[in-house]
């Protein structure tokens, strides 16, 4: 019985760091649900940035917050990073990541491109390719990987982006 009161703390503590999950939600003046006015790519009249989000429950060890822009709509840039894939640099277990510019390999300190997007010709983007698709209700989402100095991925989430 004594072995079992003293385990019980430790058996406590694991189970409580593995309930951390990770979750991310877009900042204003992103809801989730529609893409902001002037957030759309060049091409239909924007001038768009990727949306400024909160992250929490990013596990310890995580180096990068990698994020994979996809239209779920369209096939072609449906998925790992059809509008390009950016990495955060992360210090702690939660924290509000900034909007950084689309149709742009040139990014802030701290962020840098991944992936250029998958789009080509008129569409082409050496880094975040804005929503696109015209106004037509496409679904707008993100892949969120929170990654370790070697690249291992530690956890996963999705945040919803808006239609456009």
């Amino acid at each position: 019985m004594k072995a079992f009161l003293v385990s019980l703390p430790v058996l406590a503590l694991t189970a409580g760091a593995a309930f951390a999950q990770l979750k991310a939600q877009v900042l204003s003046p992103w809801d989730g649900k529609k893409v902001p006015a002037g957030q759309q790519c060049t091409q239909h009249g924007g001038n768009g940035s990727t949306p400024p989000f909160q992250a929490t429950g990013i596990p310890a060890g995580t180096a990068w917050l990698i994020v994979e822009y996809n239209d779920k709509s369209f096939k072609p840039l449906s998925r790992n990073g059809g509008h390009g894939t950016i990495g955060y640099a992360v210090t702690q277990e939660a924290a509000n990541f900034p909007a950084v510019p689309g149709m742009t390999a040139k990014m802030p300190k701290g962020v840098r491109v991944v992936a250029a997007a998958k789009s080509t010709g008129d569409f082409a983007s050496p880094g975040y390719l804005p929503p696109c698709s015209g106004g037509r209700g496409n679904s707008y989402e993100a892949q969120i990987k929170a990654v370790d100095a070697s690249g291992k991925v530690l956890a996963k989430t999705r945040m919803k982006l808006g239609r456009y």
